[in-house]
């Protein structure tokens, strides 16, 4: 590994404890503190004012009503009316801002992981589901929408009406407040076996819906639908969706019912409460205990009552947040992979880049495991010289094109650009200096002038035509009804392989690097279409450094230099003539083709 790129490791977050894991949660809501302090505000003075009704109604009761006092009796009225409405003002506010805090916090933890996966190399998308990767995104930040918009208010609004309601019944009367809390721990502890075994359900339930996802990903694209038709496999691919989904279901309805009983149970106690408080106090009364006064019982009813509310909720909350544990912990997992192709901190920029590509005893190998895929290469490409590489399948031909622009570093030696090592360059350079058009071509669904401006977001129609016609493929989409707003269809199946390979090559002109890698371009190609292929790369390549990786032969006959490679060794080298002289690999690579080109 280079000594300037340590990879960025952070423990994964299945190794956190969970209080540690708690902070790190609490940290994706500090950029919006200011807000969380107005939602604060909010909810303490709902809690207030929504206390102070009981207390209302006992002034009614004891005094207003007894006594006749009409004009006390309006004003009581008239607070408790007022108490409605500001409770009703604050639940709507704070309700707006905690939902846009968390709709934010939710953009920020998607725009994290979409981030961090485009940083990723590409050796994570050849071991990952594609499926896996939305799945992530969509169901697993989807799911947390609940946490993050509404249960932290939810927590703090219930807490603080906890507190307060309490505080309130002991002022009214400490005895049956004792009466009414006796059963909170246990009700505290069934609520957490509740959450853990939630959480549990949780996380088999989002890895079945990840499972689904790549299912449908991979079987209805329309690659997969074609795969799927023409082996006859539709209905078997349908049974195995059944399956899945049948699993899913499974595990929702066993999340949905984790512990309902146990707070079925703590329901119906707390929703008791209030006949055992007038028990308590009738008992109290006819023992000639001290007397509680009916607006003191009525009163305290009311705050029991509305203690019952925020207390369920505030059990049901610590559930949701055990249960969203889970999830959070899935997107910190990718946030915390680690990103092997770094940029340094003080990146190399260069202005202008000539092209001279060098392969300094390049040894390479995926994950430390198993042999070197490539080992001991050294091959120079001067500014504007080609090179084709060729070889057996296996033998790291496309790898090696790979190195170049940093899709994998290398794991011994040195790629280096006009003397640079492509490590030490920033990113923007590197993307700017080395263009790839390779043999699975991929073109968005969406225009053909959009796909061409991925490569070049200002170019004019004028650059935009220049380029096609460069590619040969111009009078094609001319000739379209809807000429260059033509949509391409999901993976450019609306058009044939050499038009989608003309496209991307349209492309890379336009972007116009002084490096190419040609990925073996044609290698999927008939005869015809390789031929009007091979002269747009011809006009490609004119005038740049061009990297040829190719399996056919009839391609690289006119490269400067060809490199044979076997088991990641460089066997050969020299000119075709020079090559065929000898009589070595390549010799026997050319007769093997010949072999394979089609009579006429």
């Amino acid at each position: 590994m280079h000594p300037d790129h340590v990879p960025d490791w952070t423990p994964p977050a299945g190794a956190e404890e969970q209080p540690r894991q708690v902070r790190r949660i609490l940290r994706l809501f500090r950029p919006y503190r200011g807000r969380l302090a107005v939602v604060g505000l909010l909810v303490g003075a709902a809690s207030l004012v929504s206390v102070a009704t009981p207390f209302l109604l006992k002034a009614i009761l004891d005094v207003a009503i007894p006594e006749g006092r009409t004009g006390l009796l309006s004003l009581l009225a008239l607070g408790m009316i007022l108490s409605a409405v500001l409770t009703s003002v604050f639940g709507v506010l704070q309700t707006l801002i905690s939902t846009t805090v968390g709709q934010r916090v939710m953009h920020d933890l998607r725009t994290a992981v979409y981030g961090r996966l485009q940083r990723m190399s590409l050796a994570f998308f050849t071991r990952t589901r594609t499926g896996e990767v939305q799945s992530r995104i969509a169901n697993d930040i989807g799911g947390m929408q609940a946490t993050v918009t509404s249960t932290a208010t939810s927590l703090v609004s219930n807490l603080t009406s906890v507190v307060a309601t309490v505080v309130a019944m002991l002022a009214l009367d400490w005895r049956l407040t004792i009466v009414s809390l006796v059963l909170l721990p246990v009700f505290v502890w069934i609520s957490r076996r509740v959450g853990n075994e939630r959480k549990r359900i949780t996380t088999q339930r989002q890895k079945q819906m990840a499972a689904m996802a790549a299912t449908v990903t991979e079987s209805l694209s329309v690659s997969g639908i074609l795969l799927g038709r023409t082996m006859g496999r539709s209905d078997s691919l349908t049974g195995a969706f059944s399956e899945e989904s049948e699993r899913l279901v499974d595990l929702e309805v066993r999340s949905n019912m984790a512990g309902r009983w146990r707070m079925a149970v703590i329901t119906i106690v707390m929703a008791a409460m209030p006949a055992i408080i007038y028990w308590t106090a009738g008992i109290a009364l006819g023992t000639g205990g001290s007397a509680v006064s009916i607006g003191t019982v009525v009163a305290f009813v009311s705050l029991q009552q509305g203690l019952f509310r925020p207390a369920v909720s505030l059990l049901s909350t610590g559930v949701q947040i055990q249960t969203s544990l889970a999830l959070f912990q899935r997107i910190f997992e990718y946030l915390d992979l680690p990103i092997d192709i770094t940029e340094r901190e003080d990146p190399v920029r260069l202005d202008r880049v000539k092209g001279e590509v060098r392969f300094e005893d390049v040894t390479f190998g995926y994950d430390g495991k198993g042999g070197p895929v490539l080992d001991g290469i050294d091959i120079t490409v001067p500014p504007g010289g080609s090179l084709a590489v060729v070889g057996p399948t296996g033998a790291g031909k496309s790898t090696l094109g790979h190195l170049v622009p940093r899709l994998y570093d290398v794991t011994g030696g040195r790629v280096t650009l006009d003397g640079t090592d492509v490590r030490d360059l920033d990113f923007g350079t590197l993307a700017r200096a080395v263009g790839v058009v390779s043999q699975e071509t991929y073109l968005f669904h969406a225009s053909v002038a959009d796909n061409l401006r991925f490569a070049k977001p200002d170019a004019t129609d004028e650059e935009l035509h220049a380029a096609a016609r460069a590619a040969q493929i111009h009078d094609h989409i001319a000739a379209l009804p809807d000429g260059y707003d033509t949509v391409v269809g999901e993976r450019g199946h609306r058009f044939s392989g050499g038009e989608k390979q003309r496209l991307a090559i349209a492309r890379t002109i336009l972007r116009d690097p002084p490096v190419l890698v040609l990925d073996e371009a044609t290698s999927a190609l008939d005869t015809r279409t390789e031929a009007a292929v091979q002269k747009a790369i011809d006009a490609l390549s004119a005038n740049r450094t061009t990297i040829t990786i190719a399996h056919r032969l009839s391609t690289v006959r006119g490269a400067d230099q060809i490199v044979v490679l076997d088991s990641g060794r460089a066997v050969e080298r020299g000119t075709h003539e020079e090559l065929l002289e000898r009589g070595g690999r390549y010799a026997a690579l050319v007769r093997r083709d010949a072999q394979l080109e089609p009579t006429r």
